[in-house]
């Protein structure tokens, strides 16, 4: 006959309501984020501070003597929109999803 030690099955209990909590917390703390993202208003070029960085929706329709060819939101380090994307977020215009063939004068070619 084993004796259980009620110390040790109350260890175990917290421990798998614990692990089970964290789990919860975790995904409910991931949810939002990617909820969010999904939802994301597109930036109009008429926004003051897509102005203030010389935003446009098309970078070859840019006169900005600061573009160079080739570059636009999809090839820039701030651009978090997945590869292929239409639309994508972008760290300087938060809460807002920018359009992957635009560009800005803060554009920073990502790292190879």
């Amino acid at each position: 006959m084993t004796h259980k030690d009620p110390s040790i099955e109350s260890r175990r209990n917290f421990l798998k309501i614990a692990a089970g909590t964290a789990a919860v917390a975790a995904v409910a703390g991931i949810m939002p984020r990617v909820a969010r993202a999904a939802g994301l208003p597109h930036l109009s070029p008429s926004d003051p501070t897509a102005k203030a960085l010389g935003y446009v929706e098309n970078a070859s329709k840019t006169s900005n003597p600061k573009h160079k060819a080739g570059s636009n939101c999809s090839n820039c380090q701030f651009y978090k929109g997945k590869s292929g994307a239409a639309w994508g977020p972008c760290q300087l215009f938060p809460g807002k999803e920018v359009n992957a063939k635009g560009w800005c004068v803060s554009h920073q070619p990502k790292a190879s």
